[in-house]
């Protein structure tokens, strides 16, 4: 039992639900990952379902990871580095969420802890209990989703976060706040960049970029665009994850990109009804 036990404790999944995890596409992202790479770089890292996917799978995998969302970042190396201290203030969020949830939430939203540690388990308790698990700022930075309906939500998910914590710990995992083009001065041939930035809207009401108050806009996905052209002349391996929009496929759409259309769902919509039949595009130098 006690082995069965520490094998389920080495399988960190993603501690926060992100528009447009990857959790559920890990299998065809699998298959799509180079036989071989140097370093893997991820510099819009949301929930990490890839990075943990690889950590577990590739023992001493030398990874980087980033993401201009301060908030998130400053998660990750919580998780690594107080993990102690964090599981016991999501305890005491959730003894005073069961006490009267609808008032509790709404005084944590317009808290604004200093700790690291008290900064963490806000994000946390708020991805778990706001609306659709949706982590949304409005153009002052402020979070502002509002409360969601849940019996009983899973605030504190202690086993997973140990888990995430001990691989983070035990691994070769470089933690960054910045832009993803600042990958540029890091990556070396060989090496594998995986992006999964906010997606081009496939429609006029698709339209989600606010997870930092820095919308990413068109001139960013251009931005991204010449990045990844750049890699690629430094001899990197580069995957990128997208909508399935024309604006994408048509950047994308000379050598040396290969685009592939997969299927995928939508963790988060508040229609379950459009949470499938989506598609979207894996693109790759390799």
């Amino acid at each position: 039992m006690k082995q069965e036990y520490r094998q389920i404790a080495t399988v960190p999944k993603p501690f926060v639900k992100w528009a447009g995890g990857k959790r559920q596409l890990i299998p065809i992202l699998n298959e799509n990952l180079p036989k071989s790479f140097g370093t893997y770089y991820e510099p819009f890292i949301g929930g990490g379902a890839l990075l943990f996917h690889i950590l577990t799978e590739r023992n001493g995998q030398k990874c980087s990871i980033s993401d201009l969302n301060s908030d998130l970042v400053l998660t990750y190396t919580t998780i690594r580095d107080k993990i102690d201290g964090l599981i016991s203030s999501l305890k005491n969020h959730e003894r005073n969420y069961q006490k009267d949830s609808k008032t509790y939430y709404y005084s944590v939203r317009e808290s604004n802890p200093r700790s690291e540690i008290e900064k963490t388990s806000r994000l946390l308790f708020m991805n778990r209990t706001c609306f659709n698990g949706l982590y949304r700022v409005n153009s002052k930075g402020k979070f502002n989703v509002p409360l969601g309906r849940y019996t009983n939500p899973n605030i504190v998910n202690e086993e997973n976060l140990r888990s995430v914590s001990a691989i983070l710990n035990t691994s070769k995992v470089a933690i960054k706040c910045r832009d993803f083009e600042s990958v540029l001065r890091d990556a070396k041939k060989g090496d594998l960049v995986y992006f999964d930035p906010p997606y081009q809207p496939v429609s006029d009401t698709a339209n989600f970029t606010s997870y930092t108050n820095k919308s990413f806009t068109f001139d960013d996905l251009h931005r991204l665009a010449e990045l990844c052209l750049k890699l690629d002349s430094k001899g990197c391996k580069v995957l990128l994850s997208n909508s399935d929009s024309k604006d994408v496929a048509k950047i994308f759409s000379e050598k040396p990109w290969k685009i592939n259309k997969i299927q995928a769902n939508r963790s988060i919509n508040s229609n379950s009804k459009k949470r499938t039949g989506h598609f979207e595009l894996l693109i790759k130098n390799y």
